[in-house]
């Protein structure tokens, strides 16, 4: 479990005391115990009033507010402050600001506002992080930290350009290595002194902010940029164990936050936690994508839920309100996919600036009598009433769906074959496919192990690092079911092409050969045309986007073409390999033909999905201990009746049994233990 001084799903927020007067503390406290509210996240952004000077520290206020926390029995998740660097350090220490891709140096203001490879802000951070936990560290409301908030960004300061250096020497060892995985003989870049090598920005190798010329140098950057960032990272989480070896480190990630390659990231914090701000029509399908990815960063250990609104937000275009129900009900989707805390951003709205309009427990009419604040209340009940019952239960999966960070970097800063191509697209559309049949799925990097899985789907993978294509062959012959799909295989990590045709080291275990690609417009379509009947494959399908050309060398041809020159080319295809299949879905077709294939590949492996259920019901399991806890939410506007045939169900939420056949209203939601 996260704490085992506290052993529950946890409930709680981002509380900012510092922002209020002390008068109002008390209050607070009123009325986040009324909330059924225990944990607070403290001093997200407080680093100016904890150290107002370069040697001095004031941490007196924060004594009374831990101590207040103590005395109403809650607990604090404390951060670091250090999300944003004080006005003090800004101006006498110019080296913390950042450089814009443009190479503008900034001025003071905002937040993630510090170079992640300035001298200044890794002695200061890590100083302050280690003072508040030989302050806190054994203080007794103390059960979490939280380092910084909300990593990302990226500097094109010189301080980063000579850090970057010597990190491309610590990969590369020589420039002639260099050389040959950036391809420099393209366009005369060659490198004979490493001061040569300048950032990828718009001075240099970038079109815009995203398109670059050299993806070698930019992929590089990407790397670097997240591992500079991880560096400030780990500086003060190192800190913190040095005075509270034992209490769990974490900090808050944004899901598919496409800067950071959270996979790395994982391997450096005690739990994962993360902030889910779905808008209005968000897919329900990608909100439960994330949590698993963020259950899967550490091989399916329990998240932290750090931040969602109990309301509305305050960036998007149209910050709409969260409607009756919807809160509770997407507060336990993330129960039921692996979170083993709730938490709010924020608890109390702000009076100014650009949140002062983001949704909070305790509106700016600051009392109990507000529609949130009976609907977090009413939740607080129902947590409180499980107990730890739930803590530390797992999601269990037979299907794994391959996500890959420095992949998509590489998929997307491509120089084609289609701007339309975009990788969590591709992959949400697949994750899609078996959510809706309710097949429990774990989001996986590419150094998980795969034999815990009986089905494998990998959708573009464009790029194969040094050992994948073995371990995906390994995993078949032993009996596995492996799928990729279309622009897969094509270069190695330097995002070099593998020659010798597409799709490169998977070319033998897929038993095919890609001789071109074809990118459709947007409004032009192919179709999939099943040779035969395969369970719900039947007929004609549609397909978009991008069209392999592709040749048989030994697999089984299942689908073709329907139309233009290529008609009559596969389009799907199964190989043996061993004891398992290697399957290549060479286009991307629409839904229903996803859907089909997802239970087809499913089913063929007796790979079970947790119920059957009408559409926008979804159903998860969590287990622990020999006893399985199965998750029911209706996310419909209209209430759906579920079979639970003849087993008899124990109601956690409710009380008593469950059976037969159920009504479940609208955004209902119910925790059986089974």
């Amino acid at each position: 479990m996260i704490n085992a001084k506290l052993p529950r799903i946890w409930y709680g927020g981002d509380y900012n005391p510092d922002q209020w007067p002390e008068e109002t503390w008390q209050e607070d406290m009123r009325l986040l115990k009324l909330a059924g509210i225990h944990v607070a996240t403290l001093t997200v952004f407080a680093w100016g009033k904890l150290q107002p000077d370069e040697s001095t520290y004031d941490f007196s206020w924060l004594d009374r507010v831990m101590d207040m926390l103590s005395a109403h029995g809650m607990h604090a998740c404390m951060a670091t402050s250090t999300g944003a660097v004080p006005a003090w350090m800004a101006t006498r220490y110019p080296d913390v600001l950042r450089t814009t891709i443009e190479g503008h140096r900034r001025k003071f203001g905002g937040r993630h506002n510090f170079c992640p490879n300035s001298p200044t802000f890794r002695i200061f951070a890590p100083a302050l992080a280690g003072r508040m936990a030989e302050r806190y560290g054994k203080h007794p409301a103390l059960v979490a930290w939280h380092v910084g908030n909300e990593y990302g960004g990226s500097c094109y300061c010189d301080t980063c350009e000579r850090a970057f250096r010597l990190w491309l020497k610590a990969r590369y060892g020589a420039l002639a290595a260099l050389n040959d995985a950036w391809n420099t003989s393209f366009w005369g870049h060659t490198f004979s002194d490493w001061d040569q090598i300048v950032l990828p920005s718009l001075l240099s190798e970038h079109l815009d902010a995203t398109r670059t010329v050299f993806q070698g140098i930019t992929l590089d950057y990407y790397r670097f940029n997240s591992e500079s960032i991880l560096e400030c990272f780990k500086a003060e989480r190192d800190a913190i164990k040095s005075a509270t070896p034992d209490v769990p480190v974490t900090t808050n990630l944004m899901g598919t936050f496409k800067s950071l390659d959270y996979f790395r990231w994982a391997r450096e914090m005690d739990v994962v936690s993360w902030d889910s701000y779905p808008s209005l029509d968000t897919p329900v399908s990608d909100i439960a994508m994330r949590h698993d990815l963020m259950r899967g960063l550490k091989a399916g250990q329990p998240f932290m839920l750090m931040e969602q609104t109990p309301s509305q937000q305050n960036w998007q275009p149209y910050n709409s309100l969260k409607r009756p129900g919807v809160m509770r009900l997407q507060s336990w989707q993330a129960v039921a996919r692996g979170a083993d805390t709730v938490q709010f951003f924020q608890v109390k709205r702000s009076r100014g600036a650009c949140e002062k309009y983001h949704g909070a427990v305790i509106a700016h009419a600051g009392h109990e009598n507000t529609r949130v604040f009976r609907e977090v209340a009413a939740l607080g009940r129902e947590l409180a009433g499980l107990g730890d019952a739930l803590v530390d239960s797992r999601v269990e999966s037979k299907i794994g769906v391959l996500f890959d960070w420095e992949n998509w970097w590489a998929v997307e800063m491509s120089s084609g074959p289609s701007a339309a191509l975009k990788y969590v697209a591709q992959v949400s559309a697949w994750h899609e496919a078996f959510w809706s049949q309710n097949y429990s799925v774990d989001m996986i990097g590419e150094g998980h192990d795969l034999a815990r899985y009986d089905v494998v789907v990998a959708p573009v993978l464009y790029m194969l690092k040094p050992g994948v294509a073995r371990r995906l062959a390994e995993f078949v012959e032993r009996g596995g079911t492996f799928l990729t799909t279309f622009f897969s295989g094509i270069v190695n990590q330097y995002d070099l092409v593998t020659l010798g045709g597409y799709p490169g080291e998977l070319r033998s275990l897929l038993g095919i050969w890609v001789e071109e690609i074809d990118a459709l417009l947007p409004d032009q379509k192919n179709s999939i045309v099943m040779k035969k009947a395969m369970g719900g494959l039947a007929g004609s399908f549609d397909c978009a986007l991008l069209c392999d050309l592709l040749h048989a060398e030994g697999a089984e041809v299942l689908a073709e073409y329907g139309s233009d020159f290529y008609k009559g080319m596969p389009c799907l295809t199964r190989n043996r390999a061993g004891q398992g299949h290697a399957w290549y879905l060479a286009t991307a077709p629409e839904r229903k033909f996803l859907s089909r294939l997802a239970a087809f590949l499913a089913e063929e492996k007796n790979v079970q999905s947790v119920m059957r259920a009408p559409a926008g019901v979804e159903a998860t399991r969590r287990t622990k201990g020999g006893q399985s806890f199965l998750f029911v939410l209706n996310h419909n506007d209209t209430a759906v009746r579920i079979d639970f045939g003849a087993r008899h169900l124990t109601d956690l939420l409710a009380g008593g049994q469950v059976g037969g056949s159920v009504e479940l209203l609208a955004k209902g939601v119910l925790v059986l233990k089974e």
